[in-house]
């Protein structure tokens, strides 16, 4: 018998991987506006480290991870990987945080996002890209009662360029169409709450005193546009009179997320969010 390749096997374990994922929910079902005529199918690649980054994204979608009902609290994240813009970090920063919080009774919901910096892309992060993010949060809310998610409780969280997006979904946001033929359009796209995992632009984040709640974190050894830039939002959030609470890790570099090998204190950030949306009162079950 013939050996299998390793190109091929890697390539079989990334398919088994990705079947074993739910099922992917299509933000529009019939086709993302500004994606017409694009029939290109996504693709994935997987790294020495055997994690997966998807990049080719044109039909953007949303992954649930469902909590059992008896566990539920309520509460939902759309959980927003990074890459820059050119690809997507989907399993640390994608399916297995998602996977975390579900097994904590909050619904998780991992988006993949069109990209505005791959190789000739025709997308803008602040058209295209933010477009999807806040489908997403309508599209939750739509289904709230079937997915048992209180739609006050829908909150975004973001890594690097995925941070970057939650932080533009917590500033640009709208009430809805009212009479709008789509009913994923006339619900409001307003975050509950955000999360700012090392995200990019960190400098530019300009929040207003309607920015919904905010937890922040990075580590010390990041870029200084990430460290110190989120450091710098903080007091911004502060002086709109926004709720915020920052970590800075001493070490964990760029792009930590969640991994089995992660070590302590970086590796206990999520614990802390867990903690943080306890204190803020999004953890009480209906």
């Amino acid at each position: 018998m013939n050996a299998i390749p390793p190109f091929a096997l890697a390539l079989l374990s990334a398919t088994i991987a990705f079947a074993s994922e739910p099922k992917e929910i299509p933000l529009w079902p019939n086709g993302a506006p500004g994606s017409e005529g694009k029939t290109d199918k996504e693709v994935v690649r997987q790294g020495a480290n055997g994690e997966r980054s998807v990049f080719g994204i044109h039909k953007p979608s949303l992954t649930p991870y469902l909590p059992p009902r008896d566990k539920a609290t309520g509460t939902a994240v759309i959980v927003i990987p990074g890459g820059g813009h050119r690809v997507l970090a989907i399993d640390h920063e994608g399916y297995n945080v998602a996977q975390w919080l579900s097994e904590r009774g909050i619904a998780a919901f991992v988006l993949k996002y069109r990209l505005a910096r791959e190789t000739n892309s025709t997308y803008q992060v602040e058209v295209h890209a933010l477009a999807d993010a806040q489908r997403a949060i309508r599209l939750v809310r739509t289904r709230a009662q079937e997915w048992g998610v209180d739609p006050a409780r829908i909150g975004v969280m973001g890594f690097s360029a995925g941070g970057e997006l939650a932080a533009l979904a917590s500033l640009h946001f709208d009430t809805g169409v009212d009479g709008d033929a789509d009913a994923v359009d006339r619900q409001n796209s307003k975050p509950a709450f955000q999360a700012l995992i090392y995200p990019g632009s960190s400098r530019k984040i300009e929040p207003v005193k309607d920015s919904p709640p905010v937890f922040l974190a990075c580590a010390y050894d990041d870029r200084a546009d990430i460290a110190e830039g989120l450091a710098e939002a903080y007091l911004r959030f502060k002086r709109a009179g926004v709720p915020a609470e920052l970590h800075i890790y001493a070490s964990g570099g760029h792009g930590f997320g969640v991994r089995a090998s992660n070590r302590k204190p970086v590796g206990t950030w999520l614990a802390r969010f867990e903690e943080w949306l306890g204190d803020s009162g999004f953890l009480q079950k209906p």
